[in-house]
């Protein structure tokens, strides 16, 4: 069978096709103006928590135009909470790795990126050396357009490592500390008092979330391939479980709650919780064909989410 061809949508084409399938919009021209403004596609993307069923893929009745905006607008507004506080910890993570390893071995490309300062197990022999190209390579690409980079090579004929995390990518930390030494990873590890296997886990996670976030893709409802240990603050918030396993805060946004408040110092993160909180209650006013129980259902968020702030964190201050 051939496959089936998008064709242009006029915007009165478009607010048909979500006429057709039961979304009240209330003023045609306003909302002509926001699908111009935003692109009919992203808006689109929202809908799912509106419908009847995965099958009966209608709008709840009642549901309006302006309830799937306000969804979409929540979205935007928690997606750049959450950036600015990754981008928090990619600055805490590079900082606290280049101090460490600067401090133990130098402060030199040639003497911190020496092979023998990563492990020396043999199937990470290729990680080791594809990592060190790629971190010689950003100081070749990126040493001529920012400043500090600039001013060292020319300078002084080098770029440390504390200056060398600036143009590295969240990504390529994670692979950094993912082939250090044991003893190194350790060092790193215990100042947000975390196993070592765990924050590993966790770069990799954040790193997605990073990368999510930047390119604007829906949040709210994201699940990732990999999950998180159990924690203590699963078991202090009774959170429900289903096979044995909890039902949130594993591979959804409540993990990534809870990858935060292990991160982020107990004031970065209580600030996140209470913008958090704003944005939903904004949502909740807006919200009439559903309940706010359901959208964070669906962000993976017990509804019991606030009192996590009441769990001591692991960051050390």
């Amino acid at each position: 069978m051939p496959e089936k061809v998008k064709i242009f949508k006029t915007l009165d084409e478009q607010l048909q096709i979500f006429k057709n399938k039961g979304l009240v919009i209330n003023d045609y021209n306003k909302a002509k103006k926001i699908l111009l403004r935003e692109n009919y596609f992203f808006i689109n993307g929202y809908r799912h928590l509106f419908l009847k069923s995965v099958s009966n893929r209608v709008f709840i009745e009642g549901t309006t135009f302006d309830e799937l905006y306000s969804l979409f607008l929540f979205d935007r507004k928690f997606r750049n909470i959450i950036f600015k506080n990754v981008l928090t910890i990619e600055n805490n993570i590079k900082s606290i790795i280049s101090y460490q390893l600067s401090k133990k071995y130098g402060y030199k490309e040639k003497d911190y990126l020496n092979p023998k300062n990563f492990s020396s197990k043999k199937e990470d022999t290729n990680r080791v050396k594809d990592l060190i190209f790629k971190m010689k390579r950003q100081i070749r690409i990126n040493g001529e357009k920012h400043s500090a980079t600039y001013h060292y090579l020319n300078k002084y004929g080098y770029v440390p490592l504390w200056i060398m995390v600036k143009v590295l990518s969240f990504g390529i930390v994670g692979e950094l500390y993912a082939i250090l030494k044991p003893e190194d990873k350790s060092g790193v590890a215990q100042y947000y008092r975390l196993d070592i296997d765990v924050l590993e886990n966790y770069l990799v996670m954040l790193a997605n979330y990073r990368n999510l976030c930047a390119h604007e893709d829906i949040l709210y409802e994201n699940r990732t391939q990999r999950i998180i240990d159990d924690t203590k603050y699963h078991e202090y918030l009774k959170i429900p479980m289903m096979d044995s396993e909890y039902i949130y805060g594993k591979n959804d946004i409540f993990a990534l709650i809870i990858i935060l408040k292990q991160m982020l110092s107990d004031e970065e993160f209580r600030l996140l919780m209470r913008e958090i909180e704003y944005e939903l209650n904004i949502l909740e006013g807006k919200l009439n064909s559903i309940s706010i129980n359901k959208v964070l259902d669906r962000m993976g968020m017990p509804t019991n989410y606030k009192d996590i702030l009441d769990i001591e964190s692991g960051v050390l201050v």
